[in-house]
């Protein structure tokens, strides 16, 4: 392969995973996790907004919260599972986001 095409190749897929916003990531990784689309959209807004990439991505490690159809858990099943983390933060932001987001 001639080493200018690699090159573009390679700055397309980067442009490419570059319109992923975190806020995408999370609402996916939320759906993911079984809530349904509207609340993991309100909440996925709220969360970036609130916690550290890191904690992000503390929170998207939980083998808990993997692989359900959106809209299987509640706001409230996902708040309990997300005590297993032992973070204070994060489980505030989850419960705050999920209350402000279940009443909407």
């Amino acid at each position: 392969m001639n080493p200018t095409h690699l090159v573009a190749g390679l700055a397309l897929i980067a442009s490419l995973a570059a319109c992923t916003t975190p806020e995408t990531r999370v609402r996916n990784g939320l759906m993911s996790a079984g809530l349904s689309k509207p609340i993991a959209s309100c909440m996925a807004d709220r969360m970036v907004d609130r916690l550290s990439y890191a904690q992000i991505d503390k929170l998207g490690r939980l083998d808990k919260l993997r692989k359900r159809d959106p809209g299987d858990i509640s706001v409230n099943e996902f708040v309990k599972r997300t005590k297993a983390l032992q973070d204070p933060e994060i489980l505030g932001v989850v419960t705050s986001s999920g209350l402000v987001c279940a009443v909407k």
